[in-house]
């Protein structure tokens, strides 16, 4: 018999193995590693599941729920489960997976007995999702002729993926299964539906949520907390994504072959200008109270354009706007505070020089002269430049002066403790991405971001993809300590994706992470970054705006940063 070596890095041993072993069979015949809870395996740095074969030498590592890939695989199979449900239970009905919420997915179903209450069909659904667990149905990938996976994809009336793999025109696609269900999934799945402990499924809103278990404690689900604000800005963007007509990835990619891109390239900026016009005239409704505008949001959500655009539409309503940024107000490096592992943390609202900022900003609203920081990011260390002097009291004859202060704490309470609330008008501000893959893939916000990221840090910081994709753990970690728990705290919110960015970013983003070498933990989100851009229509930048949030990423800004 012929056999292979395997090297696996969770036990740092060496194994040779019988070719055709599969990942199951080889976690069973390693010591320490823990079969029950294993959900898939990075082989050469590239997810797999466990169904896997092995038959070259490879490096191994199993994955499970507490890893970003773990927790995405069993997400991923949840969604297929709670498909597979519905089908079973309403065979006419329709699952639509809209978006991602914190800790679930907010969905809908559609063309179910109409005589029916939501409760009662969140019931029988979630009857028969149990049942589906209790029988421990294996997933099953299948690589299959684009000819033969078609005719079942319609066979099941799965007509977006249909049109986006009948586009790409591959000679193979792979395809999953539940018993005789069929999904067109764009990442590996876990063992079974046995695998899928913990979830719930119940009415939300209009429509119904799916929750996710605790990445930290998987037999415990998530705490979920309410964002009423951020739903309805996900429905208000969802209602543009099909009013314009591109909900899936194949609607935007049959306007790129139909060269009708520009058309929707400027009613997207257009929706983005009006936007931040309403925001300037909800600002202007407070001018006697307001003198401050704090704008906050995660990594990557275009918040300086942002801030330079209010600027322009508060102006346009006769304010005088001056502009500051909270990075400025960084503690010289020494003094910043460390994480558990010694690293410096960054993301920490006491990295900030909380004192100075609230003296700064209360000597300004009683009408003193103050010298505003300059935080230099090479040397880690704050120094004053004198024209940098500013104050409140000396606008030209008519306008009102106010403050646009940017940053990703600016939502938190205790960054501004000391101003007076009513003087504040608060603006969260992120990239919530529209368009979906189909109707049961989304698309993750947090992948728009980070391409965005990978785009902006080699344009403007010298860092590689490997650069990136490295912090981005310990970036979203700081997010969901930092900023998400206050974006409620908005007056108003911003989306700021655009619905025709990513095949826009494709083309800058797709030769840094082809540029990640197999070598490299990085090495596998890379791929599956690739593997999504794969998806999009190239879309060029000469019809980008100089004014677009984009610009930020890509360069060539009217805007000075």
């Amino acid at each position: 018999m012929n056999t292979v070596e395997v090297v696996i890095e969770n036990t740092r041993e060496r194994i040779v193995i019988p070719q055709g072993t599969s990942l199951a069979q080889l976690a069973e015949q390693t010591g320490n590693v823990t079969t029950s809870t294993t959900l898939g395996a990075l082989v050469n740095n590239q997810i797999m599941p466990m169904q896997y074969r092995i038959y070259n030498p490879k490096v191994v590592r199993f994955v499970d729920i507490n890893t970003s890939i773990g927790y995405t695989m069993y997400n991923e199979s949840l969604c297929f489960m709670l498909y597979k449900a519905v089908r079973d239970s309403y065979p006419d009905a329709t699952l639509s997976i809209e978006h991602a919420m914190i800790n679930g997915f907010f969905c809908r179903i559609t063309n179910a007995p109409t005589d029916l209450h939501t409760v009662d069909i969140a019931n029988t659904v979630r009857e028969r999702m149990i049942e589906l667990q209790n029988e421990n149905i294996p997933f099953v990938s299948r690589m299959m002729l684009r000819t033969d996976a078609l005719p079942l994809l319609e066979s099941q009336g799965i007509s977006d993926a249909y049109r986006l793999i009948e586009s790409q025109g591959k000679l193979y696609t792979t395809l999953q299964f539940l018993n005789e269900t069929t999904q067109h999934i764009p990442v590996p799945l876990i063992p079974s539906t046995g695998c899928l402990s913990c979830w719930d499924f119940r009415t939300f809103e209009d429509g119904y949520l799916l929750l996710s278990p605790d990445k930290r404690h998987p037999d415990k689900l998530a705490f979920y907390r309410e964002t009423p604000k951020l739903f309805n800005i996900f429905q208000e963007h969802h209602r543009w994504a099909e009013l314009l007509q591109v909900p899936t990835v194949e609607d935007l990619n049959r306007i790129v072959r139909n060269h009708q891109e520009n058309h929707l390239i400027q009613v997207a900026e257009a929706l983005h200008e009006k936007k931040y016009a309403s925001i300037a005239d909800a600002i202007a409704q407070r001018r006697d109270e307001v003198k401050m505008v704090l704008l906050a949001g995660p990594s990557s959500s275009g918040k300086t354009t942002s801030c330079r655009r209010l600027g322009v539409q508060l102006a346009i309503l006769g304010f005088n706007v001056l502009q500051i940024s909270l990075d400025d107000y960084f503690l010289n490096r020494e003094d910043t505070p460390r994480q558990a592992n010694g690293e410096y943390d960054f993301e920490a609202l006491e990295a900030l020089n909380l004192p100075l900022l609230n003296d700064q900003l209360s000597r300004l609203f009683a009408g003193e002269k103050v010298n505003l920081p300059t935080f230099d990011f090479k040397t880690g260390t704050s120094f004053y430049d004198p024209n940098k002097m500013i104050d409140m009291v000396s606008a030209p004859q008519g306008q009102q002066t106010i403050l646009l202060v940017e940053g990703i704490h600016a939502l938190n309470p205790k960054l501004t403790e000391q101003i007076p609330e009513n003087l504040k008008f608060k603006v969260y501000v992120s990239a919530l991405t529209q368009i979906s893959v189909d109707n049961q893939n989304i698309i993750h916000s947090s992948s728009n971001r980070l391409i965005r990221r990978i785009v902006r840090d080699h344009n403007f910081r010298g860092y590689s993809a490997i650069d990136t994709i490295s912090r981005w753990g310990s970036v979203r970690d700081g997010e969901i300590k930092h900023i998400f728990p206050y974006q409620e705290n908005a007056d108003m919110m911003f989306n700021s994706a655009l619905l025709y960015e990513l095949g826009l970013l494709k083309t800058y983003a797709e030769p840094l992470l082809k540029a990640v070498p197999e070598n490299r933990e990085e090495y596998s989100e890379a791929q599956r970054l690739l593997n999504f851009i794969e998806l999009f229509e190239p879309i060029s930048s000469r019809y980008v705006p100089p004014t677009s949030i984009l610009r930020e990423f890509l360069g060539d800004s009217s805007f000075t940063y």
